[in-house]
């Protein structure tokens, strides 16, 4: 698989995401229904952004990894959240996140009016391999 990033300005830089992902001879494609601050149980959690935040990035990665797909070969990740203005707050853990796995993904982040039960954020990607 050959991935190539097409970013014709620099200030998505520090967004953390790029504007276009090419990605030719792939072998397989992953498309990763919406992951939340949901537990094992089906539990939807009650705490605020940054810990929502944090179990919604480790239940995207254990789709993810349960698929046999690397979180670097992610090249599509749209967030959903009922604030931005709180997302924003904590969005040094997305950044950290991204930088470690060296992901370089075009995205999309929308602010929604509500999500399931207390949910407040919700990463949708695509994998490649």
């Amino acid at each position: 698989m050959e991935k190539r990033v097409i970013n014709p300005w620099k200030w998505q830089d520090e967004r953390s995401y790029v504007q276009a992902v090419e990605v030719k001879r792939a072998e397989s494609t992953l498309y990763c229904s919406g992951q939340a601050a949901v537990d094992a149980d089906g539990q939807s959690s009650t705490g605020d952004m940054r810990a929502q935040l944090i179990e919604a990035i480790r239940n995207l990665e254990q789709v993810i990894n349960e698929a046999g797909y690397d979180c670097k070969n992610i090249v599509r990740l749209n967030v959903f959240t009922t604030s931005t203005e709180e997302l924003f707050s904590c969005f040094d853990i997305f950044q950290a996140w991204v930088t470690k796995h060296d992901i370089k993904q075009s995205s999309t982040l929308l602010e929604v009016k509500g999500l399931f039960e207390t949910l407040k954020v919700e990463l949708e990607a695509t994998v490649v391999k």
